[in-house]
């Protein structure tokens, strides 16, 4: 049998993600390898699972074929995989999240509803950290998961890639900053910068882009809702700094407009941290799935 549940995971990633380059980091692939593998079944049956002149790409008599199988299988095989871990006696424990993104409550809520169907013995909670230091406390026990954008280097610390994003300045599409290609740090020296309820310290606007260049805003405004951010942006009242993947249905509405952050744009990645020895951990490593599919959702 030539066909693997990893030809059909990659079509599913594939379709859900609309292009190559995104399923590939979803999968954790490069994307010459995951090309390589759909190449590998078109040559296998000598078809066609790609109409590859049309963008995004568009499924192919074949390829929907294949997709109808994965969307059939791969359900059934994960909810087994689920039954064999519990029945080897791993569906309790306890999973305290602590996030550093305001923004990522957009996704976790949702994705934490699924995971609690999923795992129902599993003592969940979740908290800020920002009033005190999460990977510390993660080290000491204090909590299991530290969604964030600092990856350190600890020996018994495993960090998780969840996905890379860009950070954009926002503002209203009206605005005087709106015509440049990119924003500089001096841009915002007369601006009113809107962010969440966070020490400066723990805002990367600050400590990659503005701190550097020794540059800060006119004045600062906190709101702790993204939509409220969003609103007070769209009015005027002032710029912010979001993921990307936070705004890109209000940009593509044409509710605020975005520009990136300097000539090469500032880019992270999200990180799940974990302590190393847990790393392999059933119920950890399905709500890490589970996170990054929420996640593309989002994106």
């Amino acid at each position: 049998m030539f066909l693997e549940l990893r030809h059909l995971r990659s079509l599913k990633a594939i379709d859900e993600t609309g292009s190559l380059a995104k399923a590939a980091e979803r999968l954790h692939l490069t994307q010459s390898a995951l090309s390589h593998q759909i190449k590998t079944v078109e040559h296998y049956f000598d078809i066609q699972l790609y109409q590859r002149k049309n963008k995004p790409l568009r499924l192919s008599g074949a390829g929907q074929r294949l997709l109808s199988l994965a969307h059939n299988i791969l359900p059934q095989v994960e909810a087994a995989e689920y039954e064999m871990k519990h029945l080897a006696g791993v569906d309790s424990g306890r999973l305290h999240i602590t996030i550093e993104c305001h923004s990522c409550f957009e996704w976790l809520v949702p994705t934490l509803d699924h995971y609690r169907k999923r795992w129902p013995e599993v003592e969940v909670d979740i908290r800020l950290g920002n009033s005190f230091e999460p990977i510390k406390a993660l080290a000491q026990e204090d909590i299991d998961l530290v969604i964030t954008t600092d990856k350190v280097d600890l020996s018994d610390i495993a960090f998780e890639p969840l996905f890379d994003y860009e950070a954009l300045c926002i503002m209203a599409n009206e605005h005087a900053l709106k015509d440049k290609a990119y924003l500089q740090a001096v841009d915002f020296s007369d601006e009113t910068l809107i962010t969440y309820p966070v020490e400066k310290d723990r805002l990367d606007i600050f400590t990659h882009f503005l701190n550097p260049q020794k540059k800060s805003p006119k004045q600062i405004r906190q709101s702790e809702l993204t939509v409220m951010i969003l609103q007070l942006v769209a009015s005027g009242r002032g710029i912010a700094v979001l993921p990307d993947w936070v705004v890109k249905d209000y940009i593509e509405r044409n509710y605020v407009s975005a520009k990136p952050l300097g000539k090469n744009g500032m880019r992270g990645t999200l990180f799940a941290a974990v302590r190393q020895r847990e790393v392999e951990q059933a119920y950890l490593k399905d709500f890490i799935m589970l996170a990054r599919e929420g996640l593309y959702l989002h994106r």
